[in-house]
């Protein structure tokens, strides 16, 4: 018996009928991907569609073993998944509750906004307010490690997602960068995209994560009342030479995306402990 239940799973026999619905055992179940790679994908349809409700608990472990026909291992990675993706919360022996999908960005992969968006199945878009160059304040000069007044490139957009405005984009580039930007309409698409293909070196990027309120200038570009709370992540991008080549901050509107740090714990100390190292992000548009 052939049939195909679901938008990731095929199977060829053993097919039982749960809840007025075929459902596979995975153990005849055709597919490359790992088992909680495949449940995952499963459960994040479910939520997207509805089926599992914001709000509601979702179904207990024991019964996504007995409905797939699987172990709980594969059940609790898949789980594990979906709570570090901020879909679920608890679920430690009880039914786990199904949050409003936010996107995740990864903390090690901050960058940029138009691929992140097409990632999660979204239009990325852009409003430009400013285009100009203008001379470094005393603290901006300080953060481009430029001297005060030196000509910078400021470039102010509100970026959308599928229409509707998700934050305030704020960017300054040293001269000799800025200056390529001239060149660019930024209502075209990539900031990023744009000055990787003219050969710029935007190699690392440091940024700091924090909330802040809405000033009158974002309440008014992004629909909001004054003070709402933001997200700011302000970026510091450097050259392969350790050079700064931009500061930025973006504030993005309550519920657009979250932000996903993943920790690792040290082994302990040795005699000789290897030494801390950053390692560089490249940033692709």
């Amino acid at each position: 018996m052939y049939t195909q239940v679901r938008r990731s799973f095929i199977c060829r026999s053993s097919c039982v009928q749960v809840s007025n619905a075929f459902t596979c055992i995975l153990n005849d179940v055709v597919a490359a991907q790992p088992l909680h790679q495949r449940l995952a994908a499963e459960f994040r349809a479910r939520i997207s569609s509805g089926r599992w409700p914001e709000g509601e608990q979702a179904p207990s472990e024991a019964l996504l073993c007995e409905e797939f026909g699987t172990s709980r291992g594969p059940v609790r990675q898949a789980l594990a998944t979906l709570r570090a993706e901020g879909l679920i919360v608890g679920g430690q022996g009880r039914s786990p509750i199904v949050r409003r999908n936010v996107p995740s960005h990864s903390a090690s992969a901050l960058g940029s906004f138009t691929a992140w968006a097409r990632e999660q199945g979204r239009e990325p878009g852009q409003r430009t307010t400013l285009q100009a160059r203008v001379p470094a304040t005393p603290d901006l000069a300080e953060r481009l490690q430029i001297e005060p007044g030196e000509p910078v490139l400021e470039l102010r957009r509100v970026r959308t997602l599928d229409g509707a405005p998700a934050l305030c984009e704020t960017m300054f580039f040293v001269w000799a960068l800025g200056k390529r930007l001239m060149e660019f309409d930024p209502d075209s698409g990539s900031v990023n995209r744009f000055l990787l293909d003219a050969g710029a070196d935007l190699y690392a990027s440091t940024h700091q994560i924090d909330a802040v309120a809405a000033t009158a200038e974002d309440a008014a570009q992004l629909g909001l009342s004054e003070g709402a709370p933001l997200l700011r992540v302000r970026r510091t991008t450097t050259d392969a030479a350790g050079d700064v080549v931009e500061y930025s901050e973006d504030r993005y509107v309550p519920g657009v995306t979250t932000v996903i740090v993943e920790n690792r714990l040290f082994a302990a100390p040795t005699a000789n402990p290897p030494a801390l190292r950053s390692v560089p992000v490249r940033r692709d548009a």
